[in-house]
């Protein structure tokens, strides 16, 4: 399609007649950030490294910025940036000397590479650290150079493979506000995989679910959510303060209340946790429950309408299990 600037169709990569990657089908637009969420081994980084050019597919077709992975992985890595979990850099270079080397590399003209790195040192909160030896970088720094450094040869795509291991709360805040900032301002395509459900919900426009080589959902927080849980759309948490302190008939009181409440029309299900009820409603029944814990003669102390996130989709997906047993 026109507007996708990656498009891959029955991607497939096995080992021993193992597959580790199996019928991949994927089209992620211009300018979209894309999440590739997934267990460690699920086969994320292959699939990475065959739309690098990196490995070969046994089967498949991967084109971006409407170039072949495959037969073409060259004109594809002049148009895409990679970085990955590890980044490496000459220790006994400065970082300013580090990117001036990729800037050779990519055969950029001396005047044009100065003017650049200095910009993407600005750019990445380097500008105060250009002239220290990398050797002597911390972690959070190292990524941010390799976010530089990959966008020395203005990329139109940009691949992050787990970028944020082993940076702090605030590297990685950071890091991620830079990503979300070059996606709005420069137009550029990111695929970002990782196996950390929030940073990939806070930055992401939409996510594919990766898991033993195949992809087996994809979507944004929104329409995957309404899609795995269409017979209970809302949830209602209530908290509620039970009149005997007596564990035995508090028990049964709460038994009580929650064969009351499942009566209620357009109530899927109530599951009881400690002195809160979740209840998984077809429709906002928000004041219908209120009016019922309390006419009952319960005390309630508060009421949420729960919305669902990527960690509840996940643990569905993932584990098959109840979202509030976690």
């Amino acid at each position: 399609m026109e507007n996708n600037i990656i498009e891959i169709t029955g991607l497939t990569k096995k080992y021993d007649s193992v597959p580790v990657v199996d019928n991949l089908n994927l089209n992620i637009k211009k300018g979209e950030i894309f999440g590739l969420l997934g267990p460690n081994g699920a086969g994320k980084s292959t699939a990475i490294r065959m739309m690098l050019g990196l490995t070969e597919p046994t089967s498949g077709t991967i084109k971006i910025c409407g170039e072949s992975s495959i037969h073409n992985p060259i004109k594809v890595k002049k148009q895409v940036g990679y970085l990955p979990e590890d980044v490496g850099f000459y220790n006994n270079l400065t970082g300013f000397e580090n990117l001036m080397f990729t800037a050779r590399l990519n055969q950029i003209p001396e005047t044009e590479a100065n003017t650049r790195v200095k910009q993407l040192m600005n750019i990445t909160y380097l500008s105060a650290e250009a002239n220290k030896k990398t050797g002597a970088y911390s972690k959070g720094m190292k990524q941010r150079l390799g976010l530089a450094d990959v966008l020395i040869k203005k990329p139109k795509v940009i691949i992050l493979d787990e970028p944020t291991i082993g940076l702090d709360p605030k590297g990685v805040k950071e890091f991620l506000n830079q990503i979300t900032g070059l996606s709005k301002k420069e137009g550029i395509t990111v695929l970002f995989s990782s196996h950390h459900l929030h940073q990939v919900q806070q930055v992401c426009d939409r996510i594919g679910l990766f898991v033993k080589g195949k992809l087996i959902a994809v979507g944004n927080i929104q329409s995957l959510s309404e899609k795995l849980f269409s017979e209970s759309p809302v949830v209602i948490e209530a908290g509620i303060q039970y009149p005997n302190n007596n564990t035995k008939k508090a028990n049964s009181e709460s038994s009580k209340l929650t064969e009351i409440i499942k009566k209620l029309k357009g109530v899927t299900n109530v599951i009881p946790k400690d002195n809160n009820s979740f209840i998984e409603c077809k429709k906002d029944l928000t004041p219908i429950i209120a009016k019922t814990i309390v006419e009952n003669g319960f005390e309630l102390v508060s009421l949420n309408k729960k919305e669902y996130g990527l960690d509840d989709i996940y643990y569905k997906y993932f584990e098959g299990g109840n979202t509030y047993e976690k």
